[in-house]
């Protein structure tokens, strides 16, 4: 574990070739090549960690997400597409609609599993190594945090594990509260 990762608190698994790390902080901030946004189906910026990373990353992103909705519509629920990172220190955001929390029985496990593996699948597919993580669908969303570090962690490891060529995925998470959630997800896998 590197000295920026212990400064952050970060908590480190070894999936196949490739390592997950934990850490409490601002996404936008991220020095990755590539960090999540949990966006809305329009792509035209919100609320939360949609609005932190539109307004970090300038209008350079809210002007390719225009032009993806323009080509091919709104995103379905599931599905990632990539724009630049604009001012970010990324050099690349991955847009993800999570799904909307809705008691449990309307696929949303199988859905927001989708938006973790769509969004790695997309980062390997264009050569990138490194991905940052919101904890999607947690916040307006309505997800219960608990469930939702379960699927999120099941599914980068699962991802990992058939070998990705993803060498690490940060999962970044805005409060203590979600970070001692993932904690408990995270040790929880098995090898």
């Amino acid at each position: 574990m590197a000295a920026d990762d212990r400064d952050r608190g970060a908590d480190t698994r070894t999936f196949g070739k490739s390592r997950v790390e934990l850490a409490q902080g601002d996404i936008t901030r991220e020095m990755v090549d590539a960090i999540v946004n949990a966006a809305n189906s329009g792509l035209l910026g919100g609320g939360g960690v949609d609005g932190a990373i539109h307004n970090a990353g300038g209008p350079a992103i809210l002007e390719e997400c225009r032009a993806i909705r323009e080509s091919q519509g709104t995103l379905p629920a599931g599905e990632a597409v990539i724009t630049s990172g604009g001012r970010l220190a990324a050099r690349h955001v991955i847009h993800t609609v999570g799904p909307v929390w809705r008691g449990g029985s309307h696929a949303e496990a199988e859905i927001l599993a989708r938006c973790y593996r769509s969004s790695l699948e997309l980062a390997a597919a264009r050569g990138l190594s490194s991905v940052a993580f919101p904890a999607i669908s947690t916040g307006v969303y309505g997800y219960p945090a608990e469930e939702a570090a379960a699927v999120a962690l099941r599914t980068i490891s699962d991802v990992l594990r058939a070998g990705s060529p993803i060498m690490l995925v940060r999962c970044v998470l805005f409060s203590e509260r979600h970070l001692e959630i993932y904690r408990r997800a995270l040790r929880g896998l098995g090898d």
